[in-house]
C-alpha cells in the first residue's frame, strides 16, 4: 500500500499526488523490484479515484522508469531506479572532468539528468522540476539571484547538494564548495616568488565572467600586503598585454587572447608576461610548456558529489584549492 497522506495532502494535481506517492514508496524500498502493484482499475477503486487520474499517473511512472507492464503480469515495480539532476552553468573543459569523474563513480541504477541553465533566471526554475515529481538528488551549481535562492530553497535540504560556491544561509543545506577567498590568497603567497619578477600584477576579470567577485577582494589584499602595483581589468576588448606584467585570468576566453598576443610581440612566458589561470584542463599542462594554475582537483570533485548521491549521508566540504606552477609564470 502506498502512503494516502501523499495523495490528500498536496496542493498539486490528482495523478501528481498518486505519482509521488509511488516514487517515494518506490525510493523508501516499500515496494521491491518486481512486486506487483494494484491495476488501473483496482486502483481506481481501492481509493476511490477516477480511472483517468490513475492512467496518467501509470504512464508517468512507466515513462520515468519507476514501473513495467506485461500481458500476463499486470503493472510491476521496475529494476531500481533513482534520477537525479545535475544542473551546472556552462560546459567546459573543467566541467568535463567534473562530469565524466561523477558518472563514472555511480551506480548503473542511478539515471542522471544533465541541464544547463546559462545564468539564465527562468531556465533555471524550469529545470529544477520541484512541482512535476521531482528528483532523488538535486546536485546544483546555482548563481546569485534572489529568485535562484528562493527556487533553491523549496527543494527539501537533505535532497540537495550545492556545488562550486555558496548561495545558501540555510544551516542544514549539503554543499560541496570552492573557496574563492583566503584559499586563493594562500595560493597567491605560494607563488610569492615568481610574482616579484614582475613590475605589475593584473586581474583579468571580463564583463562576461560570473567568477566570485571575492577572488578580486582578495586579489587586491595579496597585492597591497606584498607592496604590488595592480590593475583589475574588466573590459576584454581594451585589454594588452604589458611586457615585464604578471595576468591572472579567470575565464579561458581572456587567456587564449592574452596568449595570442604575447604569441604576436614575441613575448615569453614566465620571462616577459607572467601567466597564472584558474580551473586546470587537461590542456593547460602543454600549451605554452604549460600555463601555471589555480585549481581544485575536478575528478575529485565529481567522487565527491557521487557520493552524495549513493552513502545519503550529509556533505559539508570545501575542496582544497591549489597552485600548480608551470613555465608560465
Amino acid at each position: 500500500m502506498i502512503n494516502l497522506k501523499n495523495i490528500e495532502n498536496y496542493d498539486i494535481p490528482k495523478y501528481m499526488r498518486v505519482f509521488n506517492a509511488y516514487k517515494e514508496a518506490i525510493e523508501t524500498k516499500a515496494y521491491q523490484s518486481g512486486q506487483s502493484i494494484p491495476s488501473i482499475n483496482e486502483f481506481s477503486k481501492l481509493y476511490s479515484i477516477s480511472r483517468d487520474t490513475v492512467f496518467k499517473a501509470y504512464k508517468l511512472l512507466k515513462n520515468e522508469g519507476y514501473i513495467n507492464s506485461t500481458p500476463h503480469k499486470g503493472y510491476y515495480i521496475a529494476d531500481s531506479k533513482i534520477k537525479v539532476l545535475l544542473l551546472i552553468s556552462t560546459f567546459k573543459a573543467y566541467k568535463e572532468v567534473l562530469y565524466h569523474s561523477f558518472m563514472q563513480n555511480l551506480p548503473d541504477n542511478v539515471i542522471v539528468d544533465l541541464q544547463f541553465h546559462h545564468y539564465n533566471v527562468k531556465n533555471f526554475k524550469s529545470m529544477l522540476n520541484t512541482n512535476n515529481g521531482g528528483y532523488y538528488k538535486y546536485i546544483i551549481m546555482g548563481f546569485k539571484d534572489p529568485e535562484v535562492i528562493r527556487a533553491i530553497h523549496k527543494i527539501e535540504a537533505d535532497k540537495l547538494l550545492l556545488i562550486d560556491w555558496d548561495l545558501s544561509s540555510k544551516k542544514t543545506t549539503n554543499y560541496l564548495l570552492q573557496d574563492f577567498g583566503k584559499s586563493f590568497y594562500n595560493c597567491l603567497e605560494e607563488g610569492l616568488f615568481l610574482f616579484k619578477k614582475y613590475e605589475a600584477l593584473n586581474f583579468l576579470y571580463p564583463e562576461f565572467t560570473y567568477h566570485p567577485w571575492e577572488s578580486v577582494v582578495f586579489f587586491k589584499k595579496f597585492c597591497k600586503d606584498n607592496g604590488f602595483k595592480y590593475k583589475v581589468i574588466k573590459k576584454a576588448k581594451e585589454f594588452i598585454v604589458n611586457k615585464k606584467n604578471a595576468y591572472i585570468t579567470v575565464n579561458d576566453r581572456m587567456l587564449y587572447g592574452l596568449l595570442d598576443q604575447c604569441l604576436s610581440a614575441n613575448y615569453e612566458l614566465g620571462k616577459d608576461v607572467g601567466v597564472l589561470s584558474y580551473n586546470e584542463t587537461p590542456i593547460k599542462r602543454f600549451t605554452f610548456k604549460g600555463i601555471s594554475v589555480v585549481s581544485i582537483d575536478f575528478k575529485d570533485f565529481g567522487i565527491k558529489a557521487a557520493e552524495f548521491v549513493t552513502k545519503n549521508e550529509q556533505m559539508q566540504t570545501y575542496l582544497p584549492t591549489k597552485l600548480i606552477l608551470r613555465e608560465s609564470l
